[in-house]
């Protein structure tokens, strides 16, 4: 039986926001004499078991209170915050915590296949203060100035694209396919490439999420890293109405290395989450038959699916990387100066039971997947933007699709991270380029069109 309780209301008597914490203990001795090492029964996030149910698994480490011990890899160990209230309170104090990982760094395996995704560098992701807040504006900016009617369509054309490409068959993995896909078309178009680079861009990142040796996840990373010197270089030979020169000109005065990393950042940080919450939402609508008649027009919507995904399984489960400044004992458990500390979205969305859909427009209030505080997503519009209108033009030209395996047997991909489908097997019935109305083949273009690369960029809200 789960709580009517929400996040941000009142918590019901007996809930354990309303006990009183035990009496400070001591803290560690030597506390900054080695690095932290986890108890011997930490809870391991990188396995298929924890995959296969990672609410099995928050569960048991709220069992260990607010803030529990976790491995997110062989040799990493992680302090998890499980509770919402204790997530807040991290999220919202930069005095005690930072993003900064040059400190922590040196105490974990270098070769980790996490440290992608904590290695410092100078973007908005790992700075505080001033720093952060300079990175931060370059990008709310410059995504101030998409115009939201002009993404639309840019996402419209790219599904029409994709589905042309897989409609006449029948059957699509809607991963591969589809939802891995479509971000990277967008990205490619709106920092400033004509679409003919699209196809690199794909290839690059699937081959560095992918790669089967490191032999292959290395040529990815050079064909990346290709991709992005070659953007830069065009954009500062020839300006356009696009993020990168956005990012270029304004006031804010980037650096080259400093541009690089915010580019990096904001398509790598766009496209994982982004890919998950397509995927995640459409398992969702073609496995529930509440959905069911929404494809030909019913009352629960893409959006309805979206709220439901942000709230019970967000695409990002577990990530907002902290260090406190020094010991800090928090909500019970004393965490040293430097520990990696990170923030179960999933596990405090889910606290006090699974949020139901009541009604259209449900679940839409204040979850955790988006973050909170001064690190909070600073583009969740546009990303709302990007998975609304990808689940609607998919659904609305393949009226019937259905899933080809049940909810339940769908695989997840193993990581600490994110929540993310191995892949979503579909089948429909096939589109054809001669058939009788309107196909992905032949639809109208989109009225908006793309100005020309020679268009005047229009310059940051902030030097208007």
């Amino acid at each position: 039986m789960t709580s009517p309780y929400r996040p941000g209301a009142t918590p019901p008597p007996g809930c354990p926001a309303h006990a009183r914490p035990a009496a400070e203990p001591a803290p560690p001795a030597s506390p900054h004499t080695a690095p932290y090492a986890p108890a011997q029964d930490a809870v391991l996030l990188y396995g298929p078991d924890f995959a296969a149910d990672p609410h099995g698994f928050y569960a048991e480490l709220r069992r260990q209170g607010p803030v529990a011990q976790v491995e997110i890899a062989p040799g990493v160990p992680a302090m998890l915050v499980t509770d919402y209230r204790a997530a807040l309170e991290l999220l919202h104090d930069d005095a005690t915590w930072s993003k900064d990982s040059r400190p922590w760094m040196p105490t974990v395996p270098q070769d980790s296949p996490v440290m992608p995704m904590l290695t410092w560098r100078p973007n908005v992701f790992f700075s505080d203060g001033e720093a952060h807040n300079r990175y931060r504006k370059v990008i709310t900016d410059s995504f101030a100035l998409l115009e939201p009617y002009e993404l639309r369509g840019y996402v419209q054309g790219a599904a029409d694209t994709l589905i042309s490409r897989f409609g006449a068959e029948g059957r699509a993995d809607l991963i591969t396919q589809y939802a891995r896909v479509l971000p990277l078309m967008i990205f490619n178009r709106v920092f400033g490439l004509p679409d003919s680079y699209s196809d690199r861009l794909i290839s690059a990142l699937a081959g560095m999420l992918e790669g089967r040796s490191p032999a292959e996840a290395a040529r990815a990373n050079e064909d990346y890293t290709r991709y992005i010197m070659e953007l830069v270089a065009a954009k500062k030979e020839r300006r356009g109405p696009d993020l990168t020169s956005w990012f270029m000109d304004h006031p804010a005065g980037l650096t080259d290395e400093e541009l690089i990393h915010q580019i990096v950042l904001t398509m790598g940080a766009g496209h994982e989450p982004t890919t998950n919450l397509i995927g995640n939402a459409l398992a969702r609508m073609l496995s529930d038959d509440r959905y069911y008649s929404t494809l030909s027009g019913g009352a629960l919507t893409a959006r309805d699916a979206i709220n439901d995904v942000l709230w019970n399984d967000p695409p990002l489960g577990n990530y907002s990387a902290h260090f406190p400044r020094r010991d800090v004992f928090f909500h019970g458990t004393w965490i040293r100066a430097g520990q990696l500390t990170m923030v179960s979205y999933a596990a405090a969305n889910a606290q006090f039971g699974t949020v139901p859909l009541e009604q259209p427009g449900a679940g839409g209030g204040a979850h955790l997947s988006w973050a909170a505080g001064p690190h909070a997503c600073p583009v969740r519009n546009t990303a709302l933007l990007i998975a609304t209108t990808a689940i609607e033009r998919l659904t609305a030209w393949l009226s019937d699709i259905e899933l080809t395996v049940p909810f339940d047997e769908l695989e997840w991909r193993v990581g600490a991270f994110h929540r993310a489908l191995a892949a979503l097997p579909a089948r429909f019935t096939p589109l054809t380029p001669d058939q009788a109305g309107a196909t992905p083949w032949d639809s109208s273009p989109s009225p908006s069109t793309r100005p020309a690369p020679t268009s005047p960029a229009r310059p940051p809200a902030s030097a208007r």
